[in-house]
Order: structure tokens, then C-alpha cells, then sequence
């Protein structure tokens, strides 16, 4: 499973979710709901974006969980 690591980075930044909604000009909703893992795609503007205000890599942003639930035979 994909998860984009946003509000572990805005903690390390010590930023708010509104600062980054303000600075992106992104609604609260959206940028919940990126967090939530309810979108199916994210542009690559944005996540040019999150790299730039989070001053992170596209690598420390997207990280790759293990899905226990899915098991493979």
C-alpha cells in the first residue's frame, strides 16, 4: 500500500495542515483526504509541491507499506 507521509513531515517541520493547505492553495478536504489514502492518483504538480513546502525528496513523501492482509500463495 502507497501512503503519502505528509503529516509526519509537517510534525518534523513543526508546520500545521493549514499552513500547507494555505501555502498550496489546496482545500482541507483534498489534502485530508490525500493523507487518508482516499484519492487513486496524485499529479505530479502536487507532489512537486508537498517535496518543495515539506523540503523533503519524493522518496521521504511516498513510502510503500506492506499489506498483511493480502497474502500471496
Amino acid at each position: 500500500m502507497i501512503k503519502i507521509n505528509i503529516e509526519k513531515l509537517l510534525k518534523k517541520k513543526k508546520k500545521s495542515k493549514y499552513w500547507l493547505c494555505q501555502n498550496m492553495n489546496i482545500t482541507s478536504r483534498n489534502l485530508n483526504r490525500i493523507i487518508r489514502g482516499e484519492t487513486t492518483s496524485i499529479s505530479f504538480r502536487y507532489i512537486e509541491e508537498f517535496c518543495s513546502y515539506l523540503n523533503c525528496t519524493p522518496g521521504e513523501l511516498i513510502i510503500l507499506e506492506k499489506d498483511d492482509s493480502k497474502t500471496s500463495n
